[in-house]
This record gives C-alpha cells, sequence and structure tokens, in this order.
C-alpha cells in the first residue's frame, strides 16, 4: 500500500532538494514522493514532501507564496549571487547605512521584472542556464515577471545585512541580493537562506532528517504527517458516504453536503483519508477531478 501523505521537511544546507527526496524515500519505503519548490544547496528550511497518491497535489501549488530570512554580504557580487559563487571583482568598501539600504532595496518591492541568475534551472534552447555558465558559455536570459510581497532589512552590522522577505512562486532570492548590491553600487551576494513558509507549511511544521529517520525506525512516522485536512486550506472539506466514494472511484459524479459556493471541495474518507478533490458542476453536484484513492 503507498503511504499517502505530506511531510514538512526542515532541509539542511549543503543538500539539494533531489538529495532530501531521495532520503526520505530510503526512510519511509515510499517510492513516490515530489516536493513543493525546490530549495538551493545552500538554503535551508521548509521543504513540504507529498507522498503516494498525493503527489497529484503538487499542482495546486504551482503558483505558492513563500517566506524567506536570511543574510545578504555586501561588498562582494558573486557568478552564482550567492556564497557557493566566485567574486566578480575586488571587494568594495561597505560605506552605507541601513536607512540607505533601506531605500535601495524599495523599488524591489511590488511586482518587478527579475533577471534570473546565470547558475539556475531556467532553460535556454531547452539546455539549462547553470550548465552553459559552469563551461563559461554566454548566458543570455530574459526577465520575469514576480511578485515580491514584502522585502524588509531589519539589521546592518558591517558588511553583513539580515533581511526577511515574502515572494511569489519563481522569484530568486540570489536574484534579490543581487540587484541590491547593484543599486548600491558595491556589489551584493546571498550569505545564507532559511525558508520559513510556504503555502500553508511553515518552519513550526517541519522536521529534521534525524528526527525522521527516528520516527522511521521506531514505526511512528504517523507522528510526523501534516493532517490531510490541513492541506489547501482555502478549499472546504466535506465528508462522503461509502456508497459516494464508490461513486468517486469509478469517476463518477457525486451529490456531496457541501454548502459553501467554492468551485472545489476535498472529500474525505472518515476524518484523515483524503479521497479526491471535485469540482462544482452544479448546485451540489460534483466531479471528482483528482482522485487520490
Amino acid at each position: 500500500m503507498p503511504l499517502n501523505a505530506v511531510m514538512v521537511v526542515d532541509k539542511p544546507a549543503g543538500w539539494t532538494s533531489h538529495d532530501v527526496v531521495a532520503r526520505v524515500r530510503r526512510l519511509v519505503g515510499e517510492r513516490s514522493i515530489g516536493h513543493l519548490g525546490t530549495l538551493d544547496p545552500l538554503a535551508t528550511g521548509v521543504l513540504p514532501l507529498v507522498l503516494g497518491h498525493l503527489t497529484r497535489l503538487c499542482q495546486f501549488y504551482s503558483a505558492s507564496e513563500k517566506t524567506y530570512e536570511g543574510t545578504i554580504c555586501l561588498g562582494i557580487a558573486t557568478d552564482t549571487y550567492d556564497a557557493d559563487g566566485e567574486p566578480l571583482g575586488p571587494p568594495q568598501a561597505v560605506k552605507v547605512s541601513l536607512e540607505e539600504v533601506r531605500q535601495a532595496a524599495s523599488p524591489l518591492i511590488g511586482p518587478i521584472q527579475q533577471l534570473p541568475p546565470p547558475f539556475s534551472a531556467k532553460k535556454i534552447h531547452g539546455v539549462p542556464a547553470y550548465k552553459l555558465a559552469r563551461k563559461k558559455q554566454e548566458v543570455e536570459l530574459q526577465p520575469v515577471q514576480v511578485e515580491v510581497g514584502e522585502f524588509t532589512i531589519s539589521n546592518l552590522q558591517g558588511e553583513m545585512l539580515e533581511f526577511r522577505c515574502r515572494v511569489s512562486s519563481g522569484t530568486y532570492v540570489r536574484s534579490l541580493a543581487h540587484d541590491l548590491g547593484q543599486r548600491l553600487g558595491i556589489g551584493a551576494h546571498l550569505a545564507s537562506l532559511r525558508r520559513t513558509v510556504v503555502a500553508e507549511f511553515d518552519i513550526e511544521q517541519a522536521h529534521t532528517l534525524e528526527e525522521i529517520a527516528e520516527a522511521a525506525g521506531n514505526s511512528r512516522l504517523d507522528d510526523l504527517l501534516f493532517h490531510p485536512r490541513r492541506v489547501l486550506p482555502h478549499i472546504p472539506s466535506v465528508t462522503a458516504t461509502d456508497e459516494d466514494i464508490g461513486k468517486i472511484r469509478h469517476g463518477r459524479a457525486v451529490n456531496l453536503p457541501e454548502l459553501s459556493r467554492s468551485p472545489w471541495v476535498k472529500v474525505f474518507a472518515g476524518q484523515a483519508e483524503l479521497v479526491c478533490l471535485a469540482s462544482r458542476v452544479a448546485g451540489t453536484l460534483f466531479h471528482p477531478k483528482v482522485v487520490l484513492i
């Protein structure tokens, strides 16, 4: 039987998102695992994993907002826009005030056109940009429309500043750091990054790989799983009868006791088994669109 579940991992530094998926796959014995938003190796924090049939929920998270905290090093720009890269020139003197940094960050808030880093997974004629950049080939990426809901600079000590940002899907925080350095005229790169929120998942619900390994070894994985009723909280939940669940298994429309006018509902068998996501046909008649059983 597949393990149909959602688990929030606190990704360690130095691991790729793929590394984490592979590790959890071995720990829990579930082959089908996906994640809801890549984190660079340098970054830590919230990496939600969907397991088993719940990988079909990934489509509902493609535009999820994310929140980060981290540090930016002023005075040095790098080719990767972060601390893993090579400096693009000699260090520049950092003689800016906190208020000057905040003023430079202000135009980077709101809907902006952002140029992705050359060392990124963005594809150029089908080839990831980072593969071209590693070969010192020219990387010509196009700006992308993103939304920066918040970019707060909280502290400045010497060349290091602390920040918090809330951004739309597709935003590169590395590019925010690089662009801030460009605006200040002294260069900058992302020194550290921790993701604290993805959609409804936050760092308080995240578990380390060590905690997951211990729970798996003690047959206590259920204690670490994100309750299905809390997934996609903007979509109302309904509990179906056994008869209706039988119809859903065969892709047939069912009448559900749903009183709001939401175009979607989450259908449960009992309290914890998410059966499907169904779309409204008319009135209380719903068609199962994403069946999870």
